[in-house]
């Protein structure tokens, strides 16, 4: 089956919308493969961080991400591990500091065509959900079903407060609040692939709406051809 023929599923939006999630139990119940996309970015800002490599360095930062090996090693229902040049990576990964790389890698267009064909190398059969940013407007531009979950800023704070702290993790909500905005500003008004809703997407409001109920949204969009 030539790649173009893959049917995939993009789904988009900003930081705490929940697309993670959602976006890996759809590809569990499709039986399809899934994309993190995000988790590319984050895979790539720790991989410089490890060689110290400064994000004023755009060069360094896009050969780093040209020769980064980054892993999915999937375990039944359960988040991936991620592997980060041969070093398990999951937790750093999933940072604070993790995500603002990310984001700030993500606005330079060097690292961005890095990893262009590695995103587009998850396309394969028998189809794949892929979360992040530009999926479904810059990476899979001809997918036949775009998704964009968002949320209330506060309500996505909540979440993301509520995660770490279960993990341990102490943190304040207002300062996780205000990274949530100052993110939206800087991925909304990046020049290179802004974080939108592609013009066929269909946009979801997560707000006040339980994973199941999402998903169940998603699912219920899809032909039912996509499940046999």
């Amino acid at each position: 089956m030539p790649p173009n023929s893959v049917p995939v599923v993009t789904i988009d939006g900003p930081a705490g919308a929940g697309k993670g999630t959602v976006s890996r139990l759809v590809a569990q119940a499709l039986g399809w493969a899934y994309l993190d996309s995000g988790a590319l970015y984050r895979a790539v800002g720790i991989a410089a961080a490890w060689e110290g490599i400064g994000l004023d360095e755009p060069e360094q930062l896009a050969a780093c991400a040209s020769r980064t090996d980054i892993k999915f090693v999937t375990q039944d229902t359960e988040e991936p591990k991620i592997i980060v040049n041969g070093k398990e990576a999951t937790a750093d990964i999933r940072s604070e500091l993790a995500g603002s790389m990310a984001s700030a890698l993500a606005a330079q267009p060097a690292v961005r065509e890095a990893l262009v064909l590695l995103q587009r190398s998850f396309r394969r059969p028998p189809g794949l959900v892929a979360d992040g940013r530009d999926m479904g407007t810059v990476i899979f531009p001809d997918a036949p079903f775009k998704f964009f979950l968002t949320a209330s800023p506060m309500e996505r704070a909540q979440r993301r407060y509520k995660q770490l702290m279960e993990k341990g993790v102490s943190v304040k909500l207002d300062d996780l609040l205000h990274e949530i905005v100052a993110r939206d500003e800087r991925d909304a008004n990046r020049a290179v692939a802004p974080l939108k809703p592609a013009d066929d997407a269909i946009i979801i409001d997560s707000t006040s709406m339980p994973i199941a109920l999402v998903i169940d949204q998603i699912l219920t969009v899809l032909p039912s051809h996509y499940r046999s």
